[in-house]
């Protein structure tokens, strides 16, 4: 059983560079993406397990149009395999702690694997206790929570992870880091239609983006970072190396960070964002810290009849839809089937180059 996401891979596989390449870009089929991954992370002696699970999860987020989140973290994931103090071919190990409480020791390895292995344990558990808790310790973690949220909603389980990373991000009212992007997501199973599921960072945006922005030239959008001083800025170099990130909504973003420091950090006998960033010494690594993941079983803890309150829950979506919202993830899945319809990506052709570049 594979808990990772449902890459659907059957889909032509030869060459999609013959086929619809938009100018500045290169067209890959998915098999393409995951094998160019594959490649560049076994070349750099990650061993293929990890290899394999890391690749899985890039193209979930190149299929589903998280770019900052897909190709791209090839080359962050490269960085640290060539400057940080990653295991290459780490074994994680898991320490069942009770009935409702399992952790995996990433062994300072991806948290991938960690993640594959803990998420069926944590699965059994849920089933038994009706809510279990995964502690992932001694990870390194670059990818988007969607794809682990996902991988355990599709069991019927609700779901909700969360993380640390570097501390690159101001508290409200403050002008110096002390919190990551800290990410927070939570899905819900639904029958017949795409689950429920948001991820979103803490902070104004991930760090992911503006390293894009960065990439690309442009100016930021108000509201992203400060500069030294901590007066505003629009400039994603100043933001990134001297400044600092915001985070979204003030004072209430700052406090689910701080939130998220705890749970993630502390609670679990693991590194703040501060603290990672401090073993990191300057190699621009993969932040090393730590993850929780709660799962939460709908059926268990219903008192009465769990259809009726499936059906309650789906009546809570289509009041949301039915006046023309839109369900958090709903863009991303729309993305989905429209990269499996075409067959093939578009991947911008200076970042293929920086990725190939890898192989030499």
């Amino acid at each position: 059983m594979e808990l990772m996401p449902n890459i659907d891979l059957n889909h032509p596989g030869q060459s999609a560079q013959t086929t619809a390449s938009k100018p500045g870009h290169t067209a890959l089929t998915l098999d393409e993406v995951h094998n160019l991954a594959y490649r560049v992370f076994t070349h750099l002696g990650l061993s293929a397990e990890h290899a394999q699970a890391i690749a899985r999860v890039i193209t979930a987020g190149e299929r589903d149009e998280c770019h900052s989140h897909g190709m791209y973290r090839v080359l962050s994931c490269a960085r640290t395999l060539q400057h940080g103090a990653v295991v290459r071919d780490a074994i994680p190990i898991i320490s069942d702690r009770g009935p409702g409480v399992v952790t995996v020791d990433a062994q300072r390895g991806f948290s991938q694997l960690a993640f594959e292995v803990g998420s069926k344990v944590l699965l059994e558990k849920v089933r038994t206790t009706g809510i279990a808790a995964l502690a992932i310790n001694n990870c390194y973690h670059f990818s988007a929570l969607w794809p682990e949220i996902e991988a355990l909603v599709e069991h019927g389980v609700a779901a909700l992870a969360m993380t640390p990373s570097h501390s690159w991000v101001a508290p409200a009212g403050g002008s110096r880091p002390v919190f990551g992007t800290n990410p927070i997501a939570f899905g819900w199973p639904r029958v017949g239609s795409h689950p429920y599921i948001f991820d979103f960072a803490t902070s104004a945006v991930a760090r992911g983006e503006i390293e894009l922005y960065q990439r690309s030239g442009r100016a930021l959008p108000e509201g992203w970072g400060v500069d030294a001083e901590g007066l505003p800025s629009t400039d994603a170099t100043t933001v990134l190396q001297q400044g600092a990130m915001l985070t979204f909504g003030g004072y209430k973003g700052s406090a689910l960070s701080t939130m998220i420091e705890l749970l993630a950090g502390p609670l679990i006998g693991d590194m703040t964002s501060a603290e990672s960033l401090r073993i990191d010494d300057g190699a621009g690594a993969t932040p090393c810290h730590g993850e929780i993941v709660i799962a939460f079983d709908p059926q268990f803890f219903s008192p009465g009849n769990f259809i009726e309150e499936r059906q309650r829950a789906e009546k809570l979506f289509e009041s949301i839809t039915g006046q023309g919202a839109r369900l958090p993830s709903q863009r991303r899945f729309i993305a989905r089937s429209r990269s499996l319809a075409n067959g093939y990506v578009q991947i911008p052709e200076p970042l293929l180059r920086d990725i190939q570049q890898l192989l030499n």
